[in-house]
């Protein structure tokens, strides 16, 4: 029986700090007072929990807050120098690796190109672990003092750290095994699409949203539906990217055909730009270069212009259909497709998407790019060891 309320205790403690800590890490500074109304905890907890919170080194007072009268309260943020994490990118084109601290602003990046070799899962183990140790050098961080990495992969993970990524052509690959007995800190492996979208809600354009699809563009095509709530976010994945919008459409890399990824994925609007009457080489050399010189002809009237138009549509079609099933309040459109072809294709998207949007769903979904930039996702892969640290309390 007494191990039975020690138990007990721990979990209370544990929740108690949980929600003290989730709440200053996601909605900024606030007082004592403020936790107290928000969380439901009694004033007497707060206090406790923060002055524990404070001699672990999470927490820091941040000013004082102003007052009409009487003293002024305190404010309390988090530390950002508490801890660093490491996110890593597993792309279809690159690995990308980032440094940050725990409150996920950036210290140090890394970029390793990824060439027809690359998708070898030895080979692409061996870049991570060399990235990581280029981006920690860089910020003078010790890797074994990480609070954790964070790796994103383009496909499914199962336990035991196996992955099924059919763009990079694994089934199966025990990554986790490739990474985890080379590394001095916790590792955390994930879908990249969930995590991005667990970024987008944290530090991104899903701020506030109560509902929010993000889609991650890039090779391949996935979302991820993110709900947000006063304890944290939660986001699972779909594949999106693979419902079907033509019937005995375009051939995809998963077997099917007419799915969305074969019409808005990178290599899918290449090739059908390049079968284009009119098309001309395009430079650039790798898909990305090749996707900005086709933006950069897009500008003017042509076989350029008509690829991007017929890939926004296609977007707008797939958006309506997730308005439709979920109704959401909020469509990010992040991944480095977006971040190259958003601001020329978004204005056509929103058209198409309210032409398919049901009448009584119409003007309650907001479309709009993501906000955390070209390391994204890497920045959504380093989430997973702080919501670690959240749900546990900052234990």
């Amino acid at each position: 029986m007494k191990r039975d309320v020690g138990r007990t205790t721990r979990d209370l403690r544990r929740h108690n700090r949980t929600s003290v800590l989730t709440r200053l890490y996601l909605n900024g500074p606030a007082s004592r007072f403020d936790l107290a109304r928000v969380t439901g905890l009694s004033a007497a907890t707060v206090s406790n929990v923060v002055t524990d919170l404070l001699g672990d080194g999470l927490v820091a007072e941040a000013g004082l807050l102003d007052s009409d009268g009487g003293r002024p309260a305190a404010l309390l943020a988090v530390e950002p120098g508490y801890a660093q994490v490491v996110g890593v990118d597993i792309g279809e084109t690159h690995v990308e690796v980032g440094l940050f601290d725990w409150t996920l602003d950036t210290l140090a990046t890394a970029t390793h190109p990824m060439d027809g070799g690359r998708s070898d899962p030895v080979l692409l183990a061996a870049s991570v672990l060399a990235g990581i140790a280029d981006v920690t050098a860089e910020a003078g961080v010790d890797p074994a003092g990480l609070l954790g990495v964070g790796v994103g992969v383009p496909g499914a993970v199962l336990p035991g750290g196996l992955v099924h990524a059919p763009t990079l052509g694994w089934s199966g690959v025990p990554f986790g095994d490739l990474l985890g007995p080379h590394l001095a800190a916790p590792l955390h492996l994930d879908n990249c699409a969930r995590t991005l979208g667990q970024a987008e809600m944290w530090r991104g354009a899903g701020r506030g949203a109560e509902r929010a699809i993000v889609a991650l563009l890039a090779v391949g095509v996935g979302a991820a539906v993110a709900t947000g709530s006063p304890g944290g976010v939660t986001s699972v994945t779909s594949e999106w990217g693979h419902t079907v919008v033509e019937k005995d459409g375009a051939a995809c890399r998963c077997g099917s055909r007419g799915c969305l990824e074969a019409y808005v994925g990178a290599e899918a609007i290449l090739a059908y730009y390049e079968q284009r009457p009119g098309a001309v080489e395009l430079g650039g050399g790798d898909t990305e270069g090749r996707v900005a010189a086709l933006i950069a002809a897009a500008r003017t009237p042509g076989a350029a212009a008509d690829t991007v138009r017929r890939a926004a549509e296609y977007l707008g079609v797939g958006i309506a259909n997730l308005v439709n099933l979920l109704g959401p309040d909020r469509v990010i459109l992040s991944g480095w497709v977006s971040a190259a072809m958003g601001p020329a294709m978004l204005p056509a998207v929103r058209e198409v998407m309210d032409r398919h949007v049901l009448g009584y769903l119409a003007g309650g979904t907001v479309v709009e790019l993501g906000r955390l930039g070209q390391e994204a996702v890497a920045l959504g892969a380093a989430t997973l060891p702080v919501h670690e640290l959240l749900t546990t309390g900052g234990s």
